[in-house]
């Protein structure tokens, strides 16, 4: 027994070891907020609140790549179907009145974006990026080809409060007033973790991402599952789409993913291919973005406000550029699987 407790004990020391910059940032910002919110609580709520909304796509974006790169397929057209998918929810809200609809057929349209990938990758076996690339330059163009400037959706996707739980002092606001999507997002963290981690499709989308080879030969479909998981994410960055259109800005702007899709992929690296360390990764670009609104709005610095405006860019090129090298991606992503015989 003091055999396997000393070996815990070294694994934990170990992982201090290994994450101590993650840690101590972490434990900097907690206290931070604490002290801001004693200081002032309104405007520390709103700075979380606007954390809390502006990392919800970027959540839901890694998700998708991640659930891709879990299956052996890159996918950079993230940005391409959440832009699409954005569109598609708008329109259908504008024209029949009801958000649900719109929400399902966001969904639904970043389901068929993810087919469109898997049959450019599996299928077809083309260079994933490039098939990712066409994705984002379809979804570009069909979008401010069919848009229609002035017209209106008529509503938009209004919190709901949690009852008591969003009278809780800092964390009521920020965790318990907010749109269905954003509550989604919460529970698709955990429930993605949990198929990926604690479930036999889990294990085998891990080997199909890893070692498609020695999988095909247990009786694994890698096909199957590569397709299926690629249409699953589809949806999940069709709900992406749908939160920026429904849920966030009420409307529709040309591009207006304005490079999301692209930050969900440094998102997902730093967050080392894992949905809470790609949650935790989106909240720290999130906090970022809301920090250069609030800063901007505040005018708190006197230089101009597009400086300011590069700062969650700024952190993307450094997390890229400190995170890419030490992160190791599944073995097999990027790389066609041809089947034997």
């Amino acid at each position: 027994m003091t055999d396997k407790n000393n070996n815990q004990d070294n694994k934990f020391l170990k992982h201090l070891k290994k994450n101590w910059a993650k840690y101590t940032v972490g434990i900097l910002l907690i206290v931070a907020i604490l002290y801001n919110y004693d200081r002032d609580p309104k405007v520390t709520q709103a700075v979380l609140a606007s954390m809390v909304r502006h990392s919800t796509p970027l959540v839901l974006g890694a998700l998708c790549g991640l659930i891709g790169e879990r299956s052996g397929i890159i996918n950079i057209g993230i940005e391409g179907q959440m832009l699409i998918s954005a569109f598609a929810a708008f329109m259908t809200t504008a024209y029949t009145g009801n958000i649900i609809f719109g929400v399902v057929l966001g969904i639904l349209t970043g389901m068929f974006m993810g087919y469109l990938l898997a049959i450019m990758s599996i299928a077809l076996k083309l260079d994933q990026i490039i098939g990712g690339t066409v994705l984002n330059i379809l979804a570009l163009g069909i979008t401010s080809y069919f848009y229609q400037v002035g017209l209106s959706m008529g509503q938009k996707i209004l919190p709901i409060p949690l009852g008591k739980l969003a009278d809780l002092p800092l964390v009521g606001r920020v965790l318990f007033n907010n749109p269905p999507i954003t509550y989604t997002t919460f529970i698709l963290v955990f429930v993605v973790h949990y198929i990926l981690f604690h479930t036999k499709w889990g294990l085998r989308t891990r080997a199909v991402g890893e070692h498609p080879r020695a999988a095909d030969t247990v009786g694994v479909d890698v096909f199957k599952i590569r397709y299926v998981n690629l249409i699953i994410a589809g949806g999940v960055a069709g709900l992406a789409g749908s939160f920026l259109s429904l849920e966030a800005v009420g409307s529709f702007e040309r591009a207006m993913t304005n490079g999301r899709g692209f930050v969900a992929l440094a998102v997902m690296i730093f967050g080392r291919w894992t949905p809470f360390g790609a949650w935790g990764a989106a909240l720290l670009f999130g906090f970022a973005s809301a920090m250069q609104t609030q800063i901007n709005f505040s005018g708190a610095l006197d230089i101009p406000y597009q400086f300011i405006s590069m700062l969650p860019y700024l952190l993307t090129i450094v997390v890229l550029a400190g995170f890419v090298g030490r992160s190791r991606a599944p073995a097999a992503s990027g790389v066609p699987y041809e089947k034997e015989g």
